[in-house]
């Protein structure tokens, strides 16, 4: 494996070798070309668009919104469940429009869907104007493959390269000024039974803590006020390094860095979160009083064969103590129904956990089988009729813990970064607590977009809350 600097170098070079080129087709058609980048899926995929756009950037690209108007169109996929593979599909084959008004433009793919093997080779052959395939740990190597393209004139299938860590010091152009996303890790070693990741993502690399540390104080030097820290198990954050470091240490480390902002981290495994993790959050400073902690199922015997690691006792044990040290914590959790073999008895230990814990959100999905896991091949699906009725359970429970627990926050004030215009009411500005909690609130875009502001909540309904007394039409 090259050092990372000698790969940052290469990955530089080819950025200016593509520029080159470029302001050449610039000077002889008249027009800088554009950059269109659409993401699917997850916020480690936001996080890897924002670095595809900062090559393009890098490359001599203009970032466009518009498909039509791009010399070259990136979609970066997901492949969590099969309704995001198809919908990737379907739009982009309506690239296929675009190639043929353009010619020269370069059409790629990557994300989690391009590593799947059987994804890639059906790219091949059923859509013939995708010229680039490459999986999310070859996104670095984007302009080598322009290059490629440009010379051979023939279509690249990047190599897997699952097991590289990303080379340090590349071009990001991020999505905003105030919220930024910061990878600490990449890849997964738990392999549970119905994830698709760890075999598209690779197992487990840790970036150096001296360059998060020194990419957390550089935003923040920026002026940056919420900071997401990624990994798909941040727990497990530095076990591979050489220089012993977990990830409670890093934690504490970014917390002494001076500024006002917020640090926030997903995702933590039930197995590893432990009382140290809890204990640097109790006595942070920056650190939000927000926790995401995927349970998937309360049943013990459904998180065996969901290879989890954990019991329900263990989970409401890291419950009970991340209460006890952070009475006002925001506690959200991932839920899925339907897993093959599940029984009435399996769902109803579910609900109870909800009852019990009384969590803030969870994010719920019908079971999808994922090619290639070993839930996939399982005999007992659940039928789709049942996994829809209890789907349907679990929201009806979840929206009255949902409504209860924002109720109380009704007539408190509560500092607020605001995000701006609300995407569903434009009357209105919305904004996230320091749990994570979303507000609306009436207000000057201008001034108040990316800074903090003081609301008193009205009303409140399962999802949200309002600083109107009635619904703002």
């Amino acid at each position: 494996m090259k050092e990372y600097t000698t790969l940052t170098s290469e990955v530089l070079t080819a950025c200016e070798q593509v520029k080159e080129q470029n302001n050449t087709r610039s000077l002889e058609t008249g027009k800088a070309p554009r950059a269109y980048v659409l993401t699917f899926g997850c916020q480690q995929n936001e996080a890897d668009s924002e670095l595809l756009c900062g090559l393009c950037q890098k490359m001599g690209y203009e970032i466009t919104d518009d498909p039509k108007e791009a010399d070259l169109i990136l979609a970066n996929t997901c492949a969590i469940r099969e309704h995001a593979e198809k919908k990737a599909l379907s739009i982009i084959g309506g690239f296929k429009a675009c190639k043929r008004q353009n010619p020269d433009l370069i059409i790629g793919v990557t994300g989690c869907m391009a590593a799947e093997a059987h994804r890639r080779e059906e790219i091949k052959q059923k859509y013939p104007y995708v010229d680039l395939v490459f999986s999310p740990a070859s996104r670095h190597r984007l302009p080598q493959l322009i290059l490629e393209k440009r010379m051979s004139g023939k279509r690249v299938f990047c190599p897997e390269e699952r097991d590289l860590t990303m080379p340090e010091g590349l071009p990001v152009r991020r999505k905003n000024s105030y919220r930024a996303w910061v990878s600490i890790m990449y890849g997964c070693n738990n392999f549970c039974s119905y994830c698709i990741v760890p075999y598209v993502r690779g197992r487990e690399r840790s970036r150096k803590a001296s360059e998060i540390v020194s990419e957390v104080e550089a935003l923040v030097g920026e002026g940056y006020k919420d900071i997401t820290l990624l990994g798909q198990n941040v727990n497990s954050y530095g076990k591979d390094l050489e220089t012993p470091i977990d990830f409670a240490d890093l934690l504490a480390r970014l917390d002494a860095i001076p500024g006002d902002f917020r640090l926030r981290f997903m995702t933590s495994h039930p197995k590893d979160a432990g009382k140290k993790l809890i204990d640097v959050m109790a006595a942070s400073s920056h650190v939000a009083r927000q926790f995401h902690l995927p349970l998937q199922s309360g049943s013990d015997k459904v998180l065996k064969e969901m290879n989890r690691h954990y019991d329900r006792e263990k989970y409401l044990a890291t419950v009970a103590y991340l209460r006890e040290k952070i009475p006002d914590v925001t506690l959200s959790t991932d839920i899925i129904v339907g897993f093959p073999g599940e029984s009435d008895e399996d769902f109803e230990d579910t609900l109870s956990i909800l009852n019990e814990v009384k969590f803030d959100q969870i994010f719920s999905f019908l079971y999808s089988p994922r090619k290639g896991t070993p839930a996939a091949g399982r005999e007992d699906q659940v039928p789709k009729d049942v996994k829809a009725e209890r789907f349907d359970r679990l929201l009806a429970l979840q929206n009255e813990i949902g409504l209860a627990n924002n109720q109380k926050l009704v007539g408190k004030e509560l500092r607020i970064l605001c995000d701006g215009p609300s995407k569903s009411n434009p009357n209105l500005l919305s904004g996230r607590t320091d749990g994570g909690k979303i507000v609306f609130f009436h207000g000057d875009a201008k001034k108040m977009t990316g800074q903090y502001v003081l609301v008193t909540p009205k009303r409140a309904d399962a999802y949200s809350l309002y600083e109107t007394e009635q619904k703002d039409g």
